[in-house]
């Protein structure tokens, strides 16, 4: 059980709520808060005050004043805007969207009615899991998957509850739960957020983090593999030029290295090796520190009620905001995009110079035997994911066609940011997944070799995977098994 307080979900939090299928509740001090907001949200409209949503339309109709009679204006709010084409969102993602709404509303500021909170909490706990399209937001808030979220609330669409797909109404019922009451600000409470931004962007941090741990792993078998010199790693060399993440990365690679010959005077074999060894944990720290400013963003928007319009309990005041708009969001995604895709670059690079005899001094394509291809056609598969990588990390537009007759001008498009962003990270676990094949097959055609404590522990770990390549077989096989291996946190068990 995950308590969810008025700070909000940390990253860690919303991450194990998504993955490991735990049940959320609200404290008492977050259903006070909610309370509180609505409570405030129904005497001004008692008042006669505009409110943005609530008394007036949305966007270009703003100038149109509901009839205070019109039942079902919250309820038409989400049913006119679940618009999404494209992918659906798997179960995780979908607990990690509505964990992160629920994170935004438990700050008090969104007007929501404790029941309608409630009912969104209740299908996360039920575990019934809407169809999502996720192509639709333009990151001024995630109107079109967060409406088609609610559609499920209203029983309205189709989801998917253990395994079966029904709809909405009937899997509500099944776990006796009845269909939502939208009042007051609830329909746009309930779409007008970045929570599908924020809870896929916290996904993609995990994912990045297990990949650049898989990249440091392969650069270590690499180094062993390659027999490279360690000299730009030692502590003096990143505090002459203390660089973002340099540090830590260079000592965490030297821990894996530790306690083998490569570490000790002589056992390198050039005094200076190809940038893609020399400079790796210069880039790969870089690509970290742009991870840890992805996950400030991410932390910040937990702990937030970004709502438009807040509910200012102790100001007694609606207030009209902006902070719907997701730019930090994107440019931290398209930071760690470009980042990871300089990586990749090294890694490839790092392959390349391992299959070649010119550089390694080993068998070309590391296989001993004539006529077979070898590592080589793996070779392309790399170069494939590096195209792949390289087109991926172009950084979208900020110019994008204007909608809502003009008012919505602008977008931050953060969703299609973290989206492209998960695309680049899932190739470049491929290609760590290569790397750390091919590094383990130098090790082998190396000869006899005392291999650090902790690059031994890879090594065995690859090798209880992936058998070293004596004729040729498909490589195929092996990639997906050890990639498969390492996202069920096979190697998290023996690394540093």
């Amino acid at each position: 059980m995950i308590n969810l307080d008025i700070q909000g979900l940390s990253l860690v939090d919303l991450q194990r709520l998504a993955h490991d299928d735990s049940a959320l509740a609200f404290s008492a001090q977050v259903r006070q808060r909610i309370a509180e907001g609505h409570a405030l949200l129904l005497e001004r409209m008692a008042t006669g005050e505009p409110i943005y949503g609530v008394t007036t339309g949305l966007g270009a109709a703003l100038d149109v004043r509901p009839n205070e009679d019109d039942a079902d204006l919250q309820r038409r709010i989400p049913l006119g805007r679940a618009v999404g084409v494209g992918r659906l969102a798997s179960g995780v993602e979908l607990r990690a969207i509505i964990g992160a709404r629920l994170a935004g509303l438990a700050q008090g500021r969104s007007g929501i009615s404790p029941a309608a909170a409630d009912s969104l909490l209740a299908l996360l706990n039920a575990g019934i899991e809407p169809e999502v399209p996720l192509i639709g937001s333009l990151g001024e808030s995630d109107l079109a998957p967060l409406a088609h979220l609610s559609l499920a609330l209203l029983g309205e669409g189709w989801v998917h509850c253990r395994g079966e797909r029904l709809p909405a109404l009937q899997a509500l019922r099944n776990n006796g739960l009845a269909p939502a009451n939208l009042i007051g600000k609830d329909g746009l409470a309930l779409v007008s957020a970045n929570a599908a931004s924020v809870g896929l962007g916290a996904l993609l941090a995990y994912e990045a983090e297990g990949a650049l741990d898989t990249v440091l792993a392969a650069l270590a078998l690499s180094c062993e593999g390659y027999r490279a010199n360690l000299s730009p790693f030692q502590p003096w060399a990143s505090r002459l030029r203390p660089a973002a993440g340099q540090a830590g990365q260079s000592a965490a690679l030297l821990e894996l290295l530790q306690g083998g010959e490569l570490t000790l005077p002589g056992h390198a074999r050039r005094l200076q090796d190809p940038l893609s060894f020399r400079c790796a944990t210069v880039v790969q720290g870089a690509a970290r520190h742009a991870w840890e400013q992805l996950c400030e963003h991410l932390e910040v928007e937990l702990g937030s009620g970004a709502d438009n319009p807040a509910l200012i309990v102790e100001q007694q005041q609606v207030l009209a905001t902006a902070n719907f708009d997701s730019t930090h969001l994107a440019l931290a995604g398209e930071g760690l995009g470009l980042a990871l895709s300089r990586v990749a670059a090294c890694s490839a690079e790092r392959i390349a110079k391992l299959l070649s005899t010119a550089s390694s001094d080993l068998p070309r394509f590391l296989i001993e035997r004539p006529g077979h291809v070898g590592m080589a056609a793996l070779h392309r598969s790399a170069a494939a994911l590096v195209a792949d990588i390289s087109h991926l990390a172009n950084p979208l537009p900020a110019v994008s066609i204007a909608v809502a007759d003009r008012v919505e001008d602008y977008a931050g498009q953060a969703l299609a940011v973290i989206e492209k962003t998960r695309q680049l990270t899932q190739r470049l676990a491929w290609l760590a997944s290569i790397e750390l094949i091919v590094a383990a097959q130098a090790i082998d055609l190396r000869g006899p070799l005392q291999l650090g404590e902790g690059s031994g522990r890879l090594y065995r770990a690859v090798r209880s995977q992936v058998a070293p390549l004596h004729e040729d077989r498909s490589g195929s096989v092996d990639v997906l098994a050890l990639t498969a291996f390492i996202q069920q946190g096979g190697l998290r068990s023996v690394s540093v």
